[in-house]
């Protein structure tokens, strides 16, 4: 494999595109592809699909120097970097099919002495399954193993997890550690040597399985300590207590760092990846799945003080501030703001409802077949609503005067306006 190979990388959404010009700002020559031939259009116009700060201006350069071009068709390329989503299913197992899809592509294109790098969020032995799965669909191949021999030509398969941060992406790539596990210790080397291109943080060597379950943890790590602020919040609702100050007091000792509660966890990886540890040993992980159930309950708390509300409230109108998972970006995945909006509008039919996410420009094809909400402006929003709900912290948030909420409701879910 060459100093700098061809990438073909899989999936140009919010890890893949800003990992793909990252790569291409760096030498490597990327092919990205994308099923949405919109994603793939806008792309090869050097215009960016999702909100990252940083990133159109890298896309128009590697565009225009032609160090990445993006298709709908598979394309035969030195290594594949798959990173497509992996949602749950109802029965919180994760759902696979897209990870699968993208190695049905792949197998065609195979000659050998390929790398495929599976950087999805997986249920550990997802790489093994998508190794299968492409060597079921070539059997005149195989996966190249410590201490195996084999009269085929093999294929390398790696898994190397995200870990960048929505909005911080374009620094993060780079100066971020990165965890690379190689079904073999030469699928580990020859990943090593494809992430070394632009990473100038620590690379980790160890086995897939390993590196599937080190990304789990570190976002069920956050998840247990959300869900215990989280909870706090509840205890001190019932008591009458300002939960903010009580972990501000708290966090002044020394080996105490209470994060901060809100109406839930959102985005792919903190409010999924857990599901995937429980999912794969169910009997033995009791604490973590309690943590989920603690974190995905707090919007109902959240729906309660908006329905208390209404009752003292004469011609109601709702405002909710934000659906976007956190502040300032435009990801909508998993989000509770989202899901706390399109459940007021479903229970409360009657009930007009404005909608504030300052990151987009209409609203969420998930809220579109309820006819009692509107997307509005912050100013909009607060002169005409009478309940107001701070769902996320965004930026356009932070200096809403105190008498713009005079003689309303306001349920704050972040502490921004105590």
């Amino acid at each position: 494999m060459s100093e700098f190979p061809h990438v073909a990388f899989v999936g140009l959404g919010y890890i893949g595109l800003p990992t793909a010009v990252t790569m291409a700002l760096n030498g490597v020559k990327v092919t990205g592809v994308d099923v949405n031939q919109n994603t793939v259009d806008r792309v090869n116009e050097g215009k960016v699909t999702i909100v990252e700060p940083g990133l159109e201006e890298a896309l128009q350069k590697v565009v225009a120097a032609g160090n990445l071009t993006a298709t709908t068709e598979m394309v035969h390329a030195d290594v594949y970097i798959i990173a497509v989503p992996t949602p749950f299913k109802d029965d919180h197992e994760g759902d696979l099919s897209y990870i699968m899809s993208a190695a049905s592509n792949i197998a065609p294109q195979l000659q050998g002495d390929e790398l495929v790098i599976l950087e999805s969020t997986s249920p550990p032995l997802t790489t093994e399954k998508m190794a299968a799965k492409i060597l079921e669909l070539r059997p005149d191949l195989a996966a190249h193993r410590d201490g195996e021999s084999s009269d085929k030509p093999v294929i390398y398969f790696a898994h190397c997890p995200e870990r960048i941060l929505p909005g911080y992406a374009m620094e993060e790539l780079v100066t971020n550690d990165r965890i690379i596990g190689g079904m073999s210790e030469e699928a580990t080397k020859r990943a090593t040597a494809v992430y070394k291109s632009f990473c100038r943080g620590e690379l980790l060597g160890t086995t897939a399985t390993t590196a599937e379950l080190a990304k789990l943890t570190e976002n069920s790590f956050r998840d247990v300590n959300i869900a215990f602020a989280n909870e706090l919040s509840l205890i001190c609702d019932k008591l009458g207590v300002d939960v903010w100050e009580l972990i501000e007091l708290a966090n002044h000792h020394p080996r105490v760092n209470i994060l901060q509660p809100g109406p839930g966890v959102g985005g792919h990886c903190i409010a999924v990846d857990p599901w995937f540890i429980v999912s794969s040993d169910r009997e033995n992980s009791n604490l973590i799945r309690t943590a989920r159930e603690v974190n995905d309950g707090k919007p109902i708390w959240v729906m309660n003080k908006v329905k208390q509300a209404l009752v003292t409230t004469e011609n109601p109108v709702i405002a909710t501030l934000g659906l976007a998972f956190k502040a300032n970006i435009d990801d909508l995945r998993e989000s509770p703001a989202l899901n706390i909006t399109k459940q007021l509008a479903e229970e409360l039919p009657n009930e007009r409802i404005l909608a504030v996410e300052p990151n987009v420009s209409e609203l969420p094809s998930r809220l579109h077949d309820y006819n009692n909400i509107e997307l509005v402006d912050t100013k909009t929003a607060l002169e005409q609503a009478n309940i107001i709900v701070l769902l996320v912290d965004h930026k356009e948030f932070y200096d809403v005067p105190a008498t713009a909420l005079a003689d309303k409701t306001v349920v704050d879910t972040k502490g921004l306006w105590r």
